[in-house]
């Protein structure tokens, strides 16, 4: 994508944002204009720091689960046997709603950071694992043989084959995932925490009624979301050089 399309696209959010807080006209809603000059204010006090705390968090879960998901989707994908007898397993606990577990986390894990990582890893993991295991197990049959006809061990296979053909469902996962990733983030940092964008957003908006800071805490969790699409895109672009070629 273009980045004079982003571009343009960010200006149009800006103008309809500007246009319905001019037919609003209410302090709920202020001007695009305030709230950027309330974010870079906030900036110099603890925002900066609310935005380390929920990117070191939505970091750490997104690792931790590409870290372990993707090589159990790569060993899942490429056994027929490991398929036929996890595959129940996560048929049956992909399309729970993760967001449902945050109250069983907490109570297991407490209010730390442990337990807001955790259920982000939990959100991402079956993301990344049923999308590794559908392309390592979509792969070829005679490429697959071919190569073991030349020697080529169950180590060199995941190695030199299915780990560059899953690198682009790993990739796809993380991107699909972001946005969830970040909005249960928000809601795991609602309470039992005083650092965090969501704790920030919160305490901001219903509680000291500052509907500026509370829209600048709204853009730093934007960003935050942005940025590790971007990131992500990058990692593709990077990772993933032919799919660009051509």
């Amino acid at each position: 994508m273009k980045r004079r399309d982003v571009l343009l696209a960010a200006v149009t959010l800006l103008a309809v944002w500007q246009a319905a807080a001019m037919i609003v006209d209410l302090p709920i809603l202020p001007p695009p204009l305030e709230v950027l000059g309330v974010f870079f204010r906030e900036l110099r006090r603890d925002l900066l720091v609310h935005f380390a705390v929920s990117l070191w968090r939505v970091s750490a879960g997104m690792t931790l689960s590409v870290l372990a998901a993707a090589p159990a989707g790569l060993a899942i994908g490429g056994s027929k046997k490991l398929n036929r007898f996890f595959s129940p397993f996560i048929y049956l606990l992909y399309p729970i709603p993760k967001v449902v577990l945050v109250p069983v986390v907490i109570l297991f894990l407490g209010i730390g950071d442990m337990a807001k990582i955790v259920i982000l890893f939990l959100i991402l993991f079956f993301q990344i694992l049923v999308l590794v295991r559908d392309q390592a197990s979509g792969l070829p049959p005679q490429l697959i043989q071919s190569l073991r006809s030349l020697g080529a061990g169950r180590r060199a296979l995941f190695r030199f084959v299915y780990l560059p053909a899953s690198l682009p469902a790993i990739l796809t996962a993380l991107r699909q995932s972001i946005g969830t990733a970040v909005a249960v983030l928000y809601v795991t940092e609602l309470s039992a925490t005083r650092y965090g964008l969501g704790y920030y957003i919160y305490f901001k908006g219903s509680t000291l009624l500052d509907y500026p800071a509370m829209y600048a805490g709204v853009v730093a969790m934007s960003i935050l979301g942005l940025g590790m699409y971007f990131a992500v895109d990058w990692a593709e672009r990077t990772l993933c050089k032919w799919k660009f070629v051509g």
